[in-house]
């Protein structure tokens, strides 16, 4: 019998905490277990391992997402939608970097996966920011990838500590928006 409050969710999102504290790869049933005050296989009662697990931390981060990037560009367009938009992603990457970290090649299991849903909220709020500056339809798809690899490369390499220069990286951080805003009008 399952553990009173125990259910996917709730396993879900102890997973997501740990995964933030001690990296994706060293996510663990025992770690989420030992968070849980459980044994490691009365996990399994609520997830099917692993891989059903770190698929579940990658739907609740991609809908935390989607979220956030709908709040942060609520009412803008052009630059400010594309600021408000980069300013989400890099703050909750630095803030969930496990459970982002689990939206990061992930496969979708079949047509019906909550994660195609989630992930198309991101995409749709990265398709906005681009509205506003009216890409070649030909050139959508590049300029969604463009955006995407953009703000995910400044946003893991900050939540990792990759830039060791003593540049401000919030100077960086605005240079870089100026940068694709230009890109994008030209």
């Amino acid at each position: 019998m399952p553990r009173a409050g125990l259910d996917p969710a709730v396993v879900t999102a102890a997973a997501a905490v740990v995964a933030d504290e001690v990296g994706l790869a060293h996510l663990s049933m025992s770690l989420v277990a030992e968070r849980l005050g459980v044994r490691a296989p009365s996990l399994y009662k609520h997830v099917d391992g692993m891989a059903d697990l770190t698929h579940r931390v990658a739907v609740l981060a991609a809908t935390e997402l989607g979220d956030e990037l709908r709040d942060a560009m609520q009412g803008r367009a052009g630059r400010d939608a594309l600021t408000a938009a980069a300013g989400a992603v890099r703050s909750y990457v630095t803030r969930y970097p496990g459970r982002y970290a689990a939206t990061v090649g992930v496969r979708l299991t079949g047509p019906q996966d909550p994660l195609a849903v989630a992930l198309e909220r991101t995409l749709d709020s990265f398709a906005a920011v681009l509205q506003g500056y009216r890409p070649d339809p030909g050139d959508r798809i590049h300029a969604l990838r463009m955006l995407r690899s953009i703000l995910h490369g400044f946003a893991t390499l900050e939540a990792s500590d990759g830039f060791q220069m003593a540049t401000d990286v919030d100077t960086s951080f605005t240079w870089m928006i100026a940068f694709i805003d230009r890109g994008l009008r030209a």
